[in-house]
């Protein structure tokens, strides 16, 4: 049986948000059959002052894109509408400039995936 670490990597996004990092990666199996892995990656700072990381994976079937997509903007959606102020609102909605959400293509990872 193939391991989930053999299969085809596809497209690859990451994006850095503090001590995390989230990857976005669609892979395919052996069939061409497609899916997605988010994985958040979190530093830890070890007793012996170097660092560990700490990995929760998602794996999502491309059947439940669509699902998934729809609850997670209806999440986003209420979390603005009847959470946040009107200048928490406008924070969110500023345009921001991301160094590390570039697509990737191959290569080496850094150590923090």
């Amino acid at each position: 049986m193939e391991d989930r670490q053999d299969q085809e990597e596809i497209y690859s996004q990451r994006i850095k948000a503090g001590k995390r990092t989230y990857f976005f990666d669609v892979k395919a199996t052996r069939g061409q059959d497609y899916y997605l892995t988010i994985t958040e990656s979190k530093r830890k700072l070890r007793d012996d002052d170097t660092f560990s990381y700490e990995k929760h994976k998602i794996f999502l079937y491309k059947e439940d894109f669509a699902k998934f997509v729809d609850a997670l903007q209806d999440a986003v959606d209420y979390v603005r509408e009847e959470l946040l102020s009107p200048e928490e609102v406008a924070e969110l909605d500023r345009p921001r400039q991301y160094n590390d959400d570039q697509p990737y293509n191959g290569g080496s990872r850094d150590d923090n995936y």
